[in-house]
């Protein structure tokens, strides 16, 4: 059905899910993990390649030991951001969820990478540093601002340290977190792993050791989107501009542990972000970093009942529509089929976008219109219209077993094309990045 393979190499391609395409539509960004789904975090360049061509371009080749990968474009200019593992790794400070950071990469700039997020591994802790590793950078809609998720070094220590018979602290819980660039961070040479940033960096999301069954406490906060290009538009008709989306685990009344939509709003002026709320930014040797003043955590979805509660499917980021009317998640139907559904930013109930008798396969992204979006299924590329829930496949199923993988189907910020990814059989099996055209005009309607 017209998809294309853009490269060749006898190495790994990792997309991320989503944000893999540059400002322009040109350059598809990538990196050089070895695995089918990336878990294996070996992987020594960040890449990218032109989609007209199949030319390929280093933007960064770690060194000193380390690894780099999870790269993603801003929508907005040429940079890319990317997890940076630790240069120099040691027996005590090896690549791990607390142990890695955000760099950030000018196309125009090959090979000189600047630190996203500043860390302070001892006390005091610098307001606007991490004490651990962040995952999964995103840039909002303007580019002001970068999301990922955070765990904590210091918390980890200290727990570890608690069950040798010290004091009790907070646990080392996944949460959200933003930094703000052009706002940079000094710390001090205090520890051979702290660094100075290019950012000044908070968590956003408040956690809980031991959520209060049937409450809106959470244990857990991860796999985030910006919602909107600018954010979204309140029911009373004003604008809130930054907010973000992301899953938290909850406890239902009956004591399961199950995920729900969260939404986070930011302040307005992200200056703001300095000022801190109920305790303080940078958190203390035994507690958690606290979110700036002007945060709000919302529940939005509330799923108990239902026959099959939760977010559920492949691993999934929420996405948010272009707009920002609408965030887009995986579900099981009553059926037991895993479908797309959405939920307004404001609350309200899930609606379910597609109803198909196969499984949504995949990670997901919605077009640059907002009309449709993009994943994987019943073994090929698939578009579904959000207004009508009419599925389309982009791509044959191949009977090779190289189906789409599940991790990335990425639009074009143009809308013409979607980027994704095949294991292609061989010898020595890499995944591969493919490109196929979006154009609902030449897509039939799939037939189910």
């Amino acid at each position: 059905m017209g998809e294309q393979q853009l490269t060749t190499a006898p190495h790994g391609h990792m997309l991320t899910n989503a944000f893999a395409w540059s400002a322009d539509s040109r350059w598809i960004v990538y990196d050089t993990r070895s695995g089918a789904d990336g878990s294996v975090f070996d992987g020594v360049r960040i890449e990218r390649v032109e989609a007209t061509t199949g030319r390929v371009e280093v933007l960064y080749a770690a060194r000193n030991g380390a690894c780099c990968g999870v790269v993603t474009a801003s929508p907005v200019d040429d940079r890319s951001v990317f997890i940076l593992g630790p240069e120099n790794p040691t027996p005590d400070w090896q690549y791990g969820p607390a142990h890695r950071q955000g760099v950030v990469v000018q196309c125009s700039r090959p090979g000189v990478a600047e630190n996203l997020d500043a860390r302070d591994l001892l006390a005091p802790f610098t307001p606007g540093a991490l004490r651990g590793g962040s995952h999964v950078h995103t840039f909002s809609g303007d580019g002001r601002l970068v999301s990922f998720t955070y765990e904590d070094a210091v918390l980890g220590a200290a727990v570890a340290a608690a069950a040798a018979g010290s004091d009790c602290p907070q646990a080392n819980l996944r949460g959200v977190g933003v930094s703000v660039c052009g706002k940079p961070v000094r710390v001090p040479a205090t520890h051979p792993r702290n660094h100075d940033g290019a950012a000044f960096t908070v968590l956003v999301t408040t956690l809980h050791d031991a959520p209060r069954p049937g409450s809106e406490e959470i244990s857990k906060a991860f796999e985030e989107a910006w919602i909107g290009t600018a954010g979204y538009r309140r029911p009373d008709g004003s604008r809130q501009r930054y907010a973000l989306a992301c899953q938290g685990l909850v406890r239902t009344a009956h004591g399961e542990t199950i995920s729900e939509v969260f939404i986070v709003d930011l302040p307005d002026d992200p200056t703001a972000f300095t000022e801190p709320s109920t305790g303080p930014l940078a958190g203390t040797a035994t507690r958690r970093p606290c979110p700036p003043r002007g945060v709000v955590q919302r529940r939005l979805t509330f799923t108990a009942s239902r026959k099959h509660p939760g977010i559920q499917g492949p691993r999934h980021w929420l996405r948010s529509s272009p707009d920002g009317a609408r965030i887009a998640f995986l579900m099981r139907d009553d059926d037991g089929v895993v479908q797309l559904f959405t939920v307004n930013p404001w609350g309200g109930a899930a609606q379910q976008v597609t109803r198909d008798p196969w499984n949504v396969a995949s990670a997901f992204t919605w077009s640059p219109d907002g009309s449709c979006i993009a994943y994987a299924a019943d073994g090929s590329v698939m578009t579904v219209d959000v207004q009508t829930g009419r599925s389309h496949r982009l791509t044959d199923r191949r009977a090779d077993g190289a189906d789409p993988l599940p991790e990335a189907v990425v639009f074009s910020p143009d809308g013409r094309r979607i980027a994704f990814m095949r294991r292609l059989p061989a010898a020595a099996p890499h995944n591969q990045i493919f490109i196929v055209s979006a154009d609902p005009a030449v897509l039939p309607k799939v037939e189910k």
